[in-house]
């Protein structure tokens, strides 16, 4: 089941390029495809650089959970290189 989720990025200083970088490279396109849909993913950079938000539809909850938490194995250098926390929300829709 699909599942949309906010998740904020807390990014150590100066390394927003090496974390996007990775996040669009071959490894780092497999491991967010086996959590979420990249092509329905929606990003957002902080005006300081500093942080990324973005909005993913989430098909493996438990791999998210890895990622966001930093174990995940093949995330987890570029993790604790480049992050200080990473913070996920489920989203639902609120009818007006």
């Amino acid at each position: 089941m699909e599942k949309e989720m906010l998740v904020y990025v807390d990014l150590k200083e100066g390394k927003l390029e090496k974390f996007m970088g990775w996040m669009q490279s071959d490894e780092g396109m497999s491991v967010r495809k086996s959590a979420a849909y990249p092509e329905k993913t929606i990003g957002a950079v902080t005006p300081d650089k500093g942080g990324i938000m973005f909005k993913v539809h989430v098909h493996n909850v438990d791999v998210m959970k890895q990622l966001i938490s930093g174990s995940h194995p093949v995330g987890k250098s570029v993790y604790d290189e480049c992050v200080n926390s990473m913070t996920a929300w489920e989203l639902s829709k609120v009818e007006m």
